[in-house]
Order: C-alpha cells, then structure tokens, then sequence
C-alpha cells in the first residue's frame, strides 16, 4: 500500500526541510560575505605602473599594489 499522507517525507515536510535548509545554507554564504567585506574594505589599493596593462596578460595582477605596501 502507498502512503498518500500529506505530512510525509516527499509532502509538505520534505518541502519545508528542503526550504529550511536552501534558506539556511543562504544565510550562512550571506553571513561569510559579509564577513569577507568587512575584512577587504580596509584594504585600499592602487595601480603600479597604468600604462604598462595590456588588455589580455595573467600579468595584470602583478600592477594592483596594497596602499599599504607604498610606504614600506
């Protein structure tokens, strides 16, 4: 025999479990973000160099400097 139940595990239950966890695995991300943010906006950076970035090189990372670096 089927269980038809509304409650069960595949109904409405499984559908909140599912939801409950998509929204606290969310706010988790949400929450490491934020922490991220805080962390890099004290950060300041300049551009070494502007006129030597091409358009297409791996090497253009190598021109972002920490503003913090400047004065060492």
């Amino acid at each position: 025999m089927e269980n038809r139940s509304i409650f069960a595990l595949h109904g409405l239950t499984g559908m909140l479990i599912a939801t409950l966890l998509l929204i606290a695995v969310e706010g988790t991300l949400v929450f490491m973000a934020i922490g991220v943010q805080r962390d890099v906006a004290q950060d300041y950076y300049y551009i070494e160099d502007a006129k030597g970035v091409k358009m297409f090189s791996q090497d253009n990372a190598s021109h972002v400097k920490l503003l913090s670096e400047k004065d060492k």
